[in-house]
């Protein structure tokens, strides 16, 4: 693993920032203290939140971790078709008995407090979503010590990160569960994004920054693979989400490997922009009148989310997920980080003995 990424963890093994409550102190500790990178999940959180967070998890363990943020989203949806997805949506209000949300509930997921706390109290490691900061912002963390990693889904916003000065970037195949880390949010591009393993090589041979592979990567022989192909490390989300120490509603945990949820799609009935899911009547009935408008869109359904949830109904839920689900094992997480770092071992001493005849 390279200089940057070296000290933080034993594996090159990361457990994805999962947004929504996934992510918990519990199971970040438990990822970190097995020698794996975990990852807190500041977005959709307050400043104080984020930062109550951290000290539980400080309290929790000693070894590095991250904290991923969300970037602030240009105010430029359409009021008309949020008013009009809106009003597709009275039905479901009135089956959940819940009020619709605010659509202008904020659009910058508190970035600027974050920030401050985070420069202030510095982390080991800080990672953003849906775009790339200022150089002044990484230039910032970098002399607070704090490594800088910045998903990205083509090799373009991997030359921006670099450009920008961020010390890693995450690549993010089409294969990823949960929203798509794209710059920015273009309806036209919806479906077109670039597979892991092509992504990775193309990201590779683009910029010279170290690279943690996502998407779809549920076993070890998966991480030894886009290590093969030059990544340092290998970010896992649906993998983790099935842990006990997982904060994700039980609904979510038993719907990965459940055979009434076949396959997975990118939508964006839930929050106004795509991230993958397992396909659910809640989709397949909204997903397609959608618009582009991204958080806006989140805020309307998160009560109705949340009342599907309380009454046990994963159908009205966004059930975020990898193409990979169905390969989802249910174990304590510092044991599945013990079993993938396993398989990657086997996978490489198999690649070895090929090599060798």
């Amino acid at each position: 693993m390279s200089s940057a990424l070296t000290d933080l963890c034993r594996y090159p093994i990361v457990q994805a920032p999962m947004a929504g409550g996934a992510s918990s102190p519990q199971l970040v500790a438990a990822v970190s203290e097995a020698g794996g990178l975990g990852f807190l999940a500041a977005g959709y959180k307050t400043a104080d939140g984020m930062y109550e967070e951290i000290k539980q998890l400080r309290g929790l363990t000693s070894r590095p971790f991250g904290v991923n943020l969300f970037m602030p989203q240009p105010g430029n949806a359409d009021p008309a078709s949020i008013e009009v997805y809106r009003h597709q949506l009275a039905g479901e209000a009135d089956w959940y008995q819940t009020p619709l949300g605010e659509p202008d509930n904020g659009a910058d997921d508190g970035y600027e407090a974050k920030l401050a706390i985070l420069i202030d109290d510095p982390v080991p490691v800080v990672s953003f979503t849906f775009g790339c900061p200022t150089r002044s912002v990484l230039d910032a963390f970098a002399k607070a010590g704090t490594v800088t990693i910045v998903t990205v889904t083509t090799p373009e916003e991997a030359q921006a990160a670099q450009w920008s000065g961020a010390d890693a970037v995450c690549v993010q195949g089409i294969e990823a569960g949960g929203h798509q880390g794209t710059h920015r949010d273009d309806p036209q591009s919806d479906g077109n994004g670039i597979g892991l393993l092509s992504l990775v090589t193309q990201v590779r041979e683009t910029v010279q920054l170290p690279i943690v592979a996502a998407g779809g990567l549920m076993r070890g022989a998966q991480i030894a693979a886009v290590l093969a192909l030059g990544a340092e490390a290998a970010q896992l989300g649906t993998s983790f989400l099935v842990c006990p120490e997982s904060g994700a509603n039980a609904l979510h945990k038993q719907a990965m490997t459940n055979p009434l949820f076949v396959r997975t799609e990118l939508t964006r009935a839930f929050s106004g922009r795509p991230a993958r899911g397992l396909v659910n009547r809640f989709m397949r009935e909204h997903g397609p009148y959608a618009p582009a408008a991204y958080p806006q869109v989140h805020h309307i359904t998160a009560g109705l989310r949340k009342a599907a949830a309380k009454s046990g109904d994963a159908q009205g839920m966004a059930l975020w997920a990898g193409q990979g689900h169905r390969l989802a094992r249910e174990m304590p997480a510092g044991q599945l980080v013990e079993v993938l770092a396993a398989e990657i071992d086997a996978a490489r001493a198999t690649l070895a003995l090929g090599a060798g005849s």
